[in-house]
């Protein structure tokens, strides 16, 4: 049976790594990443109803796992939004899939940024989770640039059972995340 490299790389590797890091008296205390949430906003979408259906396609193709639409919760009347109107797309990926798209985002996608120069340090929430922004979908090889009518960007959350940033930004690092060299690291 098929194992995602990365889901390997975490049993084998990562959890020894990390209980010599930090001194965890049992494996269970070794943080684990628990879920992806991929989301995309799409605020033209009020006017052009077929935005939706083209976010929910590319988001399809890149997380390999059917998007969801995600529509607005009240009205605001400066943006002509109604309440239940989609405004954007999700995908909450765990498990296998996640390891997969982890694996693309890392060795794949994430090098295709313009000017890449490492993913910013400053993501982290303080109870272990990590967001990072993607300015522009075309970075994923699923997507075919002819084919797309509006660049948009991004969200995704890194979801761990880590305790603090520091357990959450090795645990990422040891995945292959590659964030920026801070002062003190270089």
């Amino acid at each position: 049976m098929y194992t995602p490299r990365l889901k390997t790389k975490y049993q084998e590797d990562i959890t020894k790594n990390m209980m010599s890091t930090f001194n965890y008296k049992s494996s269970m205390q070794i943080p684990k990443l628990k879920k992806i949430c991929v989301n995309q906003g799409v605020g033209d979408a009020v006017a052009d109803k077929k935005l939706i259906e083209n976010a929910i396609n590319e988001m399809t193709a890149i997380t390999g796992q059917k998007a969801v639409a995600t529509y607005s919760k009240k009205d605001i009347s400066n943006f002509k939004l109604r309440k239940g109107m989609p405004i954007g797309v999700k995908v909450t990926l765990r498990g296998e899939r996640m390891y997969e798209f982890l694996d693309r985002l890392i060795a794949v996608s994430l090098p295709r940024t313009r000017d890449f120069r490492g993913i910013s340090n400053k993501g982290f929430d303080g109870n272990g989770n990590y967001t990072l922004g993607i300015k522009e979908q075309i970075i994923f090889p699923e997507i075919d640039i002819d084919k797309v009518n509006k660049i948009g960007g991004m969200d995704i959350t890194f979801v761990t059972s880590a305790e603090s940033n520091d357990e959450a930004r090795a645990l990422l690092k040891e995945f292959g995340m590659p964030f920026q060299k801070t002062k003190n690291e270089e």
